[in-house]
């Protein structure tokens, strides 16, 4: 017998109509005045759209969105989704890496409300191009008094040097976003328009990764449309002038990469994540040189051409040489090599003027002069203020009005836009009187109260505020396609501000189709023979230089970490410790900046000692401490996003949290009273809890494991490349140095040749076990130098590691006379010793005694040869010092 559509079915869950139930009685409707996405006007009913969507659900019903919001949560955590947030400068002026926000629920587009959308963002794309054309060209609309001549030329984004000059493929503008919004009446206006940098395409594909696999019944039923083909389009707008500009060259195949201001850009994961996606070299400014009017990328084989560039950067930023002198995020020189068409820019620059919003007020009209046909969809009715009538016409009515700046991203004519309604009357009294002082300087736009879209939280739908970013792709044709969804961006707290920076939230948006659905893939269609080369990901100095860096700081902290265990269980261990072991520990700790130097040694006063390493392990500002390498790791690997696996780069991101978090536990005060005997030096330490509780050696034992996984895959999961090879010489080099002198310490003052020197040092090597199988109830100084020096096999010796090093610096790019003077600061083999040759000189019939002397002195020489072999391959590597001596490849 068929159950009631209202009752619970075998599993649980509800059926459809108890599930549309539910919807209803959680719903909240949309604020007065504001359009109703999930309601329909009766607030009764649900749109057709959404009762679709709830309808598939599938058998857990709203009972299963916390659960899928939970998911979502994690999978952003997980993949290290952010927005950096700047702070303004009173509270630091720093950036801050805040979790992406993103919501459950998609935005809904039915299949009419697109085709209008879609129509009407192409043709203002090629409007766009069109009056780009015109204004670095004929300047017709400005002779015609179509657009004004001081919004134009007086704009800085405006560039005079580029005037007359053709990009290269003849278009300017390859991909551009427009943020619309939905009216009370269910209308769709263009809000602004983004031509410079357009950001968010990252965000657009990792929000639909994310949510799609969290409805995918009704992702497929709903027909929703597929994206993927619009990235292939972006790839192909550049491809087709970059190939000319390669023939020209002499080249086969083009290169094109992504110029991004950096890490410390609010927009960089989705940066990186979108060059991971469309296979491009992400490079900064530094990454990049000009020679002979060409644009090369610097890296460790030498200079490469490129031909395309997708950029992230700003006009006024992309070449200090002509135009903001003081930009550290461009490429000298790189407007001439624009002017000698020899790169493909997306977008070209100069293209920043056509952003501002006393443009949208001119664009009906110009649209009637070079198309030929209205605007098919309206923008915000707008009012540039440089226009007197246009100034007088709205001076009374700034209630109704948006204040908005006309040269947005300009330092001193920028402001946050002012919503006139939520303004005292006051306060428009003053900004008349702004307005009047330079009225250039502002655009009055009408207030639109944006649409409200559901938003779970707290088992409720509340409805949010939202804008909805759209981009056009050049097609390669002169037309333009428009992506089938965008970035949905969500008021979180003011309804009257869609904004991430101050706290918005993004949803997924789903283009439903009432056909068949796009399934095209971006997966790469089959390669030449020729085209294999270029395929091969160079890797850039930058990049190397990272690299070697993450090498550095993995092994460094992970030695760090094991000489605070070491001491951890040297003070708890209750027999009687040699005070030449003591004081070689002392010595390693403040030589390795585990320790504070001046602090009474290990000798002296143990609790003062280990109280400072405790206190000396989370200082941020100290570059010895593990918290300070650790961080140093974590922003290392940030900066190497698109080329770390995800799990790599979470594997590091957990390390630093856990950490953080095990140690803030750990480093919890001691009770009031404790140790109150152990004198003046002893009252001077901040009472906090020793190196051997349980708490903290748990959490350095913890960290250990974490830092052997982020080892093996470093080791076993990445491309053996050059940049893999940095990162080893790196990790190598510093383990040279490191272990030297750990060595030098323990046979310095002959801490080594008691029972507990000796077992630490094979600690601090991690060579134990191999010893104790070797070598069963032995304490021979011989035996233990043939393991930790000599021994070609053990990983941890100073003779595998000079191997390991020599075999990889032999495989580097470079002359054969550079890569020989750098072999050349190593031991041509082994250790450029022996055992006998550390041994002192024996008579006839009497045994071989190490010589401490002579120990001490090899661990000076290859600590030296490690630092002077770190410094040759930044200066060859890195800096480009020697760059006479690298080729050029074309």
């Amino acid at each position: 017998m068929q159950q009631s559509s209202l009752e619970f079915d075998a599993s649980g869950g509800w059926h459809s109509d108890a599930v549309l139930h539910g919807v209803l009685h959680a719903a909240r409707r949309a604020d007065p005045g504001h359009y109703d996405e999930l309601l329909q006007d009766t607030g009764q009913a649900l749109r057709d759209r959404w009762q679709r969507f709830f309808e598939l659900l599938g058998a857990d019903g709203l009972s299963g969105l916390d659960r899928r919001a939970g998911q979502i949560a994690q999978q952003i955590h997980r993949n290290g989704v952010t927005y950096n947030v700047h702070q303004p400068a009173g509270v630091g002026g720093e950036s801050i890496k805040r979790p992406w926000s993103l919501g459950v629920l998609p935005l809904l587009i039915e299949p009419a409300d697109w085709q209008v959308i879609e129509a009407g963002i192409a043709q203002r794309a090629r409007l766009l191009e069109a009056m780009l054309a015109d204004c670095y060209g004929p300047q017709r609309l400005l002779h015609e008094g179509l657009l004004p001549p001081a919004l134009v030329l007086g704009h800085p984004s405006y560039l005079r040097p580029l005037h007359g000059v053709v990009p290269a493929g003849d278009v300017r503008l390859h991909v551009l976003a427009f943020d619309i919004a939905r009216g009370p009446g269910g209308e769709w206006s263009v809000v602004s328009q983004r031509s410079q940098a357009p950001s968010g395409l990252g965000y657009v594909l990792e929000n639909r990764l994310i949510v799609s696999r969290q409805f995918p019944e009704a992702f497929r039923e709903l027909r929703v449309e597929h994206i993927a083909s619009s990235y292939r389009s972006l790839l192909d707008s550049l491809l087709g002038p970059a190939s000319v500009i390669a023939a020209a060259d002499g080249g086969a195949t083009p290169r094109l990469a992504l110029l991004t201001p950096g890490p410390y850009n609010e927009t960089y994961f989705e940066q990186a994540y979108l060059a991971r996606y469309l296979g491009l070299p992400l490079v900064e400014g530094g990454d990049l040189t000009v020679r002979d009017d060409r644009l090369y990328l610097k890296t460790v084989q030498g200079l490469e051409p490129v031909h395309g560039l997708l950029r992230r950067l700003d006009d006024i930023w992309c070449d200090p040489l002509e135009l903001r002198a003081d930009s550290a995020l461009g490429v000298p020189g790189l407007l001439q090599v624009l002017r000698a068409g020899r790169l493909v820019m997306a977008n070209a620059l100069g293209t920043g003027f056509v952003e501002s919003p006393g443009v949208l007020g001119f664009m009906p009209a110009i649209s009637r002069r070079l198309l030929g046909e209205p605007l098919a969809l309206p923008a915000l009715a707008s009012w540039w203020c440089g226009e007197d009538a246009a100034w007088q016409a709205t001076r009374g009515e700034l209630a109704a009005r948006v204040i908005r700046p006309t040269y947005q991203g300009v330092r001193s004519r920028s402001f946050e836009p002012q919503i006139g309604g939520t303004l005292p009357s006051a306060a428009h009294e003053q900004w008349r009187a702004r307005i009047d002082a330079e009225p250039d300087a502002y655009t009055l736009q009408r207030y639109l109260p944006f649409s409200q879209t559901p938003w779970w939280e707290s088992g409720a739908f509340l409805p949010r505020t939202a804008m909805l970013r759209v981009y056009a792709i050049a097609d390669g044709r002169g037309g333009y396609r428009v992506l089938p969804g965008g970035m949905t961006r969500i008021a979180a707290r003011d309804p009257h501000i869609v904004s991430m920076q101050h706290g918005g939230a993004s949803l997924d948006t789903w283009v439903l189709r009432e056909g068949a659905v796009d399934t095209y893939s971006m997966l790469p269609q089959r390669l030449r023979p020729e085209e294999i080369a270029v395929h091969q990901r160079p890797v850039s100095s930058r990049t190397a230089e990272n690299l070697f860096w993450m090498g550095r700081y993995t092994e460094r902290t992970e030695q760090l970490v094991r000489l605070a265990l070491a001491t951890a269980a040297l003070v708890e261990d209750d027999d009687d410790t040699p005070s030449a072991v003591l004081d070689a520990i002392s010595e390693l700790t403040q030589r390795s900046g585990l320790g504070p130097t001046g602090v009474p040694s290990l000798t002296q006063s143990p609790r003062v000692f280990e109280r400072s390493v405790v206190a000396a392990l989370a200082d941020p500002e100290d570059h010895h401490s593990i918290a300070y390498n650790l961080a140093a790791l974590d922003r290392v690997a940030g900066s190497l996003r698109e080329r770390l696996s995800t799990e790599h780069g979470r594997l590091v991101r957990s390390m630093v949290e856990d950490f953080h978090a095990r140690l803030t536990r750990a480093l919890m005060p001691a009770p009031a009273g404790t140790d109150d005997d152990e004198g003046e030096n002893e009252r001077a330490i901040p009472a906090v809890p020793g190196l051997a509780t349980d708490a903290m050696r748990g959490a350095l034992e913890h960290l250990a494991s974490q830092l052997a996984a982020v080892t093996g895959a470093q080791s076993d999961r990445m491309t053996r490349d050059d940049g893999w090879r940095l990162l080893t010489i790196g990790r190598q080099a510093e383990r040279l140095i490191t272990m030297s002198g750990t060595l030098r310490c323990f046979f310095e003052d002959g801490a080594v040749h008691s029972a507990h020197g000796f077992d630490l040092l094979l600690d601090l090597f991690d060579s134990s076990l191999t010893y104790r199988a070797r070598y069963p109830g032995r304490q021979e100084a011989l035996a233990l130098l043939d393991l930790l020096v000599i021994d070609p096999a053990n990983p941890r010796a100073l003779g595998c590691v000079l191997r390991r090093l020599r075999t990889e610096l032999a495989k580097l790019p470079g002359s054969a006379g550079s890569v020989e003077e750098m072999l050349g600061l190593l031991p041509p083999f082994g250790v450029g010793t022996t055992l006998v040759d550390l041994c002192r000189k024996a008579g006839p019939g009497q045994e071989a005694v190490v010589d401490d002397e002579l120990v001490v002195a090899l661990a000076d020489r290859l600590a030296d040869a490690g630092a002077r072999l770190s410094d040759d391959v930044g200066r060859r590597y890195f800096a480009l010092a020697g760059l006479h001596e690298q080729h050029l490849s074309v």
